[in-house]
């Protein structure tokens, strides 16, 4: 092993294919732990704070569609709006927590909002008005005075610390702050220097509110590449290594910015005989994320399927499947299964119900172990997320929050031949099809002598080979030519 790939040393990439996309992962040991792409006609509009006009309020959603610039409306519910824009005075301690919002929002008023989910299929993006400003070690909240600590930092002696250090910090009338989880043993003059950049941020933003027409952008989230410095550059990341060399120095420059004193040195891969991810061996791991099939180091298979209401991972024992001790087998497999899948759920950016099959176990003591395996491999996933308990039937619920980064979501679409399903009728089938529908058209129209039959490439094919005769006995039936012909793209 390279001194480079020492255990513990984790590596930052970001690979760019300039003015097109953007790809960021972050490797520990040689393995992907995360992975994230931005493509730039795909731009992102999450954490986006828009200037925006109520269209119309929908009493039964208790909600309102918000035009805010984009194609679709947006959708703020209720609680999602701060009494700031409330029309009537509302106490929360008398009856409802929420007022009908019928009663506070009319149409046509003008609010900020900020998307906290993209929009997504026939859904809008989810708004909100209560505002979050995202700096390096603190998370500034205007219109709350709330001063806290993020709940993933579970030390309780670094919690302590960061909640007294809080008291010293002043975050200004009418704004709060969240300590994040990569402020943990981090000084007093570091949360300090990044608060002063976040209220000269919100001074921006707040003035432009007011001088920008509706609807229009009032911030912009930072693109992929600068936010994996803010976002992922941890103590423990030893090295950064772009592909780019103007993405290369607006890296350097904004660590220069937010660490001015790690000195961090981003470097610059140059090779153009090879990728930076099979420099690093990545490349495999990378594919694999888009892949139905995962397979597991023992040879065990996962095998991933979304639905519309979940997605459905089953666990495949393979060829470790005919050992004499299944219940041994089974707790083997189901352990590394609970670990692989809590790593491709961050990989693939899975979010909502996640119903996991894993291989029946008698034992209850081993059920415990598994979901405790895949409890402690979902500790460093930064959505928030729920991991139930097994069933007897060895079914497992996780329920996660969705980052809105899925590689995935921004790569895939429906697959023309098969509409989705992942199946296609054969072409046995679809030929008998094709013959019905030549017959229809003979029986059905006018035809001089011959008739021309257009299909797509691998049909046409398939139709001359193995159902010629057919075509010749309907051929001297009706006493006309046909013609089978590809379709032309």
């Amino acid at each position: 092993m390279s001194s480079s790939q020492k255990k513990g040393r984790r590596k930052l990439f970001i690979s760019v294919l300039p003015g097109e996309q953007v790809e960021v992962s972050l490797a520990e040991e040689g393995s992907v732990q995360e992975y994230y792409v931005e493509m730039v006609h795909q731009a992102k509009t999450k954490g986006n704070i828009y200037k925006g006009t109520i269209n119309n309020i929908d009493t039964n959603l208790q909600a309102a569609f918000v035009s805010y610039g984009a194609e679709k409306n947006g959708f703020l519910q209720i609680d999602e709006v701060h009494p700031e824009y409330y029309s009537a005075p509302h106490d929360p301690n008398k009856g409802r927590k929420y007022p009908l919002i019928q009663k506070v929002l009319k149409a046509g008023m003008e609010v900020l909002v900020q998307v906290v989910k993209e929009p997504t299929g026939t859904k809008g993006a989810f708004l909100t008005s209560y505002l979050s400003l995202p700096g390096r070690f603190l998370v500034l909240t205007p219109g709350r005075d709330q001063i806290g600590v993020s709940r993933k930092v579970e030390d309780d002696k670094e919690r302590q610390r960061l909640k007294k250090l809080l008291e010293g910090l002043d975050p200004g009338e009418n704004l709060g702050v969240i300590v994040r989880t990569v402020s943990v043993d981090q000084p007093k003059t570091a949360m300090q220097r990044d608060l002063s950049f976040l209220k000269r941020l919100w001074k921006d933003v707040r003035k432009k509110a007011t001088t920008e027409p509706s609807p229009s952008l009032i911030y912009q989230e930072r693109d992929l590449a600068t936010r994996s410095i803010r976002d992922y550059l941890t103590d423990d990341v030893t090295e950064v290594w772009v592909d780019d060399e103007n993405t290369a120095k607006s890296v350097e420059e904004f660590a220069s910015l937010v660490f001015p004193r790690r000195g961090l040195q981003v470097r610059l891969h140059t090779a153009p005989e090879t990728s930076l991810w099979e420099r690093f061996n990545l490349q495999k791991q990378i594919e694999q994320i888009y892949s139905r099939e995962v397979t597991m180091p023992s040879g065990g298979r996962l095998v991933f399927d979304q639905t519309e209401a979940l997605m459905a991972i089953d666990i495949n024992s393979g060829k470790i499947a005919g050992k004499t001790n299944f219940e041994s087998m089974a707790l083997k497999t189901n352990t590394e299964a609970a670990m692989t899948i809590a790593q491709q759920l961050k990989l693939r950016d899975i979010g909502g119900q996640v119903v996991i099959d894993f291989i029946e176990m008698r034992d209850r003591n081993h059920w415990r172990e598994v979901e405790k395996t895949l409890r402690q491999a979902m500790k460093n996933d930064r959505a928030r997320h729920d991991v139930g308990k097994m069933s007897r039937f060895g079914l497992l619920q996780v329920v996660r929050q969705r980052l809105g980064s899925s590689a995935l979501s921004i790569s895939s679409e429906l697959c023309p031949c098969c509409g989705g399903s992942g199946t296609r009728r054969n072409m046995e089938w679809q030929a008998l099809q094709a013959l019905k529908d030549i017959l229809q058209k003979i029986t059905h129209g006018k035809h001089n002598g011959s008739m021309r039959y257009e299909c797509n490439g691998e049909l046409a094919l398939y139709l001359l080979n193995h159902k010629r005769e057919r075509l010749f006995e309907m051929e001297q039936k009706f006493d006309l030519r046909i013609e089978v012909t590809p379709k032309k793209d």
